[in-house]
């Protein structure tokens, strides 16, 4: 892994977020968590990866708090991204600065000691960030042997694995994961292409991880998924089979700052992206588990 900072022209540039979102129009409860978003840099102090397939502009914390007092956030989780690698520090630096009302997921490399990880969790961390999108692996095939050393390493602390992965490449996810020792959490609605649709039998696997009460699952990126515009109507029956499955293993986020290289578009408002929670859960009482009590669960929240 580098640390060293790198110049931007080294991978395609992404887009910044919106610099003035707008809040719901559906307000969220009080103590509601953003499950996933990301600290990008400073770059010039934490260099990012050589190897990374995009450079986000700078997305710090002032602007990420921002955000959450925009939409109605109290608490919030902070994700590793791809480009920093196995180095945390950006993530863990913004940690420190905001307190109690954040928890991470961190992504660590195969020579981390235990003491090391248990610094993470001192730190707040909660979970180990696997992507599986970018490992090359048999077609179908996960890296099992791997995530099984992952899974092992972690469970004394209480983490969860989170999964970056096509879950429709995996149609023996359920029984391929069924004997880890830790929970499993996937983003973007399982990340299965809208156009495939629910009937996938990835995502029908996930489904009855979900319903053995094996996963987690995030509400987060439909544009990452989807094949039209906002509102982004193809993810709707993605969702509505999530809720249906295990209301009480879902959670939402804003995947701030929206990190790819695809807009064709101008970049949406958050505000805009946080209104489709209310048409995917419209029952406001099932709307509070996923932003408040789902999140206190998994990330251990008081």
């Amino acid at each position: 892994m580098s640390t060293t900072p790198s110049t931007p022209t080294e991978a395609p540039r992404c887009a910044p977020p919106d610099p003035a979102p707008r809040p719901p129009q559906s307000k969220f409860p009080p103590l509601a968590c953003d499950c996933h978003a990301h600290i990008c840099g400073p770059q010039a102090t934490y260099g990012y990866i050589p190897e990374r397939i995009y450079t986000p502009p700078d997305a710090l914390l002032p602007a990420y708090r921002h955000l959450l007092a925009t939409l109605g956030c109290e608490r919030a989780v902070l994700v590793q991204p791809s480009f920093h690698g196995t180095d945390n520090r950006a993530m863990l630096a913004a940690m420190r600065e905001a307190g109690a009302s954040f928890r991470g997921v961190a992504v660590i490399g195969d020579d981390a000691s235990e003491r090391e990880i248990a610094a993470l969790h001192e730190a707040g961390v909660r979970g180990a960030r696997l992507n599986i999108v970018d490992v090359k692996t048999g077609k179908g095939e996960l890296p099992l042997a791997s995530i099984e050393r992952l899974a092992d390493r972690i469970k004394g602390f209480g983490w969860h694995l989170e999964f970056l992965t096509h879950v429709d490449e995996f149609p023996d996810l359920d029984r391929t994961l069924a004997r880890l020792p830790v929970e499993c959490v996937f983003g973007h609605l399982g990340y299965v292409r809208a156009d495939k649709g629910t009937a996938t039998p990835g995502f029908q696997a996930l489904l009855r991880l979900l319903r053995a009460g094996r996963a987690w699952v995030k509400l987060t990126g439909p544009y990452r998924i989807s094949t039209g515009p906002l509102p982004h109507a193809d993810t709707q029956a993605f969702a509505q089979a999530l809720v249906e499955a295990a209301p009480d293993r879902l959670m939402w986020g804003s995947d701030w700052p929206h990190v790819k290289t695809e807009w064709t578009i101008p970049m949406p408002s958050d505000g805009e992206l946080a209104d489709l929670l209310a048409e995917w859960v419209p029952d406001a009482g099932l709307r509070k588990r996923v932003l408040v009590d789902n999140p206190a669960r998994l990330y251990g929240f008081a």
